[in-house]
Formats: C-alpha cells, sequence, structure tokens
C-alpha cells in the first residue's frame, strides 16, 4: 500500500540560536524523522499536516525559509521500511515504560503521561504500545 507522506526543508538563521532550538524541539515532539540531513519526515494525516503547516509559518516568522511537500515512495519495500523506522523509534520508549512497570515504586502519573506522550507519535498504532496501555490499566486497579 502506497502511503502519502510530508517532508519538510527548511533553512532558519543561526542566530538567535533559541529558534532553531525551538523547531528542532517540536520536530522531536512530532516523532518526525530526519531523512539524509535535509528533509523531515511525517506520514501524512490531517494532523501532521497541521502541525507542519503551523512550523513552517513558525520558521518564516524566525526569518527563515521553509518549504512542505506531499508525497509517495516509488520504489517498492520503502514505505514498509520507513514505517518500521517509526514504529521502532516509539517501541523502544515503550518498553522502557515497561521495565519501568516491573519495578515495585512506581509514579503511575508521570508512567502515564510519558506513555500519552509516545503515543500521540505512535502513527502506526504499535502493539507493544497497546500492550504498555493495558499494563498501565492494571496497574492503575492495583
Amino acid at each position: 500500500m502506497k502511503r502519502a507522506w510530508l517532508l519538510l526543508s527548511y533553512k532558519i538563521p543561526n542566530e538567535p540560536s533559541k529558534h532553531r532550538v525551538f523547531v528542532w524541539r517540536k520536530l522531536k515532539r512530532l516523532g518526525a524523522e530526519l531523512l539524509h540531513d535535509t528533509f523531515w519526515c511525517l506520514p501524512a494525516t490531517d494532523w501532521t499536516r497541521e502541525q507542519f503547516q503551523w512550523l513552517t509559518i513558525e520558521i518564516k516568522d524566525f526569518g527563515g525559509s521553509a518549504y512542505l511537500f506531499e508525497s509517495q515512495l516509488t520504489i517498492p519495500g520503502q514505505d514498509d521500511t520507513l514505517v518500521q523506522t517509526f514504529l521502532t523509534k516509539v517501541e523502544t520508549e515503550y518498553r522502557d515504560i515497561l521495565k519501568e512497570l516491573e519495578q515495585e515504586e512506581l509514579d503511575l502519573m508521570t508512567i502515564s503521561k510519558r506513555y500519552q506522550m509516545i503515543q500521540k507519535r505512535d502513527y502506526f498504532q504499535s502493539e507493544l504500545g497497546k500492550n504498555v496501555r493495558d499494563a498501565l490499566i492494571t496497574k492503575g486497579r492495583t
């Protein structure tokens, strides 16, 4: 199945550095994947499109330039590879939560908030994410 992907390419002045840091942090919060040092990639959804559009406006407000593309991969298997890249990132974080849930002293509120942040970047609904949700519910009942 061919998927649509969003690609963001931007340039931003070096100073003040807080603008570059702001953009970088936003891209990380969104779970965007950096492709070949020039394009940040997200699966194309209404929500990700809106987020990248807002970020494009912010980059321009910072004196930079940004281009937002929507495209499809044409070589067979590349979609699956890119999906797996996104899944690997969130599943690593989900595994960390599962390890924490094995400990006796838990801060379920903090762990739950972290889960929610990861879940926002879980664009392909990882099975491991569902397991983490179930484990959090179970721990919350005990």
